[in-house]
């Protein structure tokens, strides 16, 4: 019998899913908005919240793994489920090709190599090795992912720590240097800081192969949504309180200017080591949690059956080869000189459509919930729509449109698995 991941487990792959990259990138572009952009990460935590006690609210409601599709499933039916199952397991592992490269980038900041071949061949190796632990089953996984978030969330506890006694009010003066309208600042920051939130959700798509999931899941959700929200501020206030703006916006690495700042030179080097660490951690968890969207999808014969084998340590190796086969070709267009345009185009399109997904569910909530006749779970559902659409509002019609994508790829595999269900529902 497979053993089942423990609370500390899911709650490590709640905040690895969400600590990524981005806490080490975002203080330098939230600099050009000036400090009015911490009420960004308020803003954005807030919604985070909420969306977290929704989806820990439907995964105390429905006992099943797989994610959002099952609680849309319940409101929508099936065909609302399996395209929020396409697009949801799509998205999971393409946003990866954005981890995989900053990964890649600090490494080789560390060890100065620069060679392109040399970089597409340690992003291969990444690729593989985290996928190979994952194959050898979701315990090992879920063990490696609490290692990882104990490496890169003990160091992002102590810098703030140090900065409190080298912070300088000068720099949080003046609060709106560009004299940008106040709701376009809070917008702007608050669209850029959500990413970091991405994967609030993720333990709900491991259901299956949780300890006790009805109190694990909605614990480690919430908990963990608190802790990460915590986090990003705490550290985005205090590299901003030790370095200026000026030196925050021409620089492309905030935490290595601030180690030095605080500790002297040659910090810059386990600087380099923890974001790599971050990198490794936030990959693992969707890697992991990939597998478990088509996994779950296929047992529900949304996917087809293929995505539901196993190997010999339970675990399903098929929903975790075939993101990896399609990621590897991919990884060959980050050896364009505008990697980083691309990169950031990958995450705009990836954290719409996450939150096309957050939106589902929420409204998902409603109308399951609805007979209940309970205030404050309408109070929060409204709130978690509202800043969904908020989003999704002040969003180009490109991205929109090419989040579309996502969902246009299923049509195939929709189409055929049309057939079986008609097949079945004839017997």
């Amino acid at each position: 019998m497979q053993k089942k991941l423990s609370f500390r487990s899911v709650l490590s792959l709640v905040i690895g899913s969400q600590i990524g990259s981005g806490i080490f990138l975002l203080p330098s572009s939230l600099a050009t908005i000036g400090p009015i952009s911490l009420f960004g990460w308020l803003f954005s935590g807030t919604g985070a919240i909420f969306l977290a006690l929704i989806f820990a609210a439907l995964s105390r409601l429905i006992l099943k793994g797989g994610g959002p599709h099952v609680y849309i499933e319940k409101a929508f039916g099936r065909n609302a489920a399996f395209f929020t199952a396409w697009t949801y397991w799509l998205v999971s592992w393409v946003s990866s090709i954005a981890v995989i490269v900053a990964a890649v980038g600090y490494l080789a900041a560390l060890f100065t190599f620069s060679h392109p071949l040399l970089i597409l061949f340690v992003e291969i190796l990444i690729l593989i090795s985290i996928t190979s632990l994952n194959i050898r089953g979701a315990v090992i996984a879920g063990s490696l992912e609490l290692l990882f978030t104990l490496l890169k969330t003990l160091p992002l506890i102590l810098i703030p720590i140090f900065a409190l006694f080298y912070l300088d009010s000068n720099n949080f003066y003046p609060i709106n240097p560009h004299h940008l309208p106040l709701f376009s600042s809070l917008n702007t920051a608050t669209l850029m800081t959500f990413w970091g939130f991405i994967g609030v959700e993720t333990a709900t798509t491991t259901s299956a192969i949780i300890e006790n999931p009805s109190k694990t899941i909605p614990k480690a959700i919430i908990l963990g949504t608190l802790i990460v929200a915590a986090i990003y501020f705490i550290n985005s206030f205090a590299i901003m309180g030790v370095l200026s703006a000026d030196t925050l916006v021409n620089t492309g690495a905030p935490y290595a200017v601030a180690t030095q700042v605080l500790f002297g030179k040659g910090w810059d080097i386990a600087i380099s080591i923890i974001a790599f660490i971050a990198c490794l951690g936030t990959l693992n968890a969707w890697v992991l949690t990939s597998g478990q969207i088509a996994q779950e999808a296929a047992k529900d014969r949304l996917f087809p059956p293929l995505f539901a084998k196993k190997n010999t340590y339970d675990s399903p190796y098929i929903s975790l080869l075939i993101p990896m086969l399609c990621t590897l070709p991919l990884l060959f267009f980050t050896l364009t000189p505008n990697i980083l345009q691309q990169l950031n185009t990958i995450i705009d399109i990836s954290v719409l459509t996450f939150v096309f997904v957050y939106l589902a569910a929420a409204i998902s909530f409603v109308k399951i919930t609805y007979q209940e006749k309970s205030l404050a779970k309408l109070i929060g559902a409204f709130f978690s729509i509202l800043f969904c659409l908020w989003i999704l509002v002040f969003t180009s019609w490109y991205n929109l449109l090419a989040c579309s994508l996502f969902v246009i790829t299923g049509l195939p595999v929709y189409l055929w698995q049309k057939r079986g269900w008609a097949g079945v529902l004839a017997k």
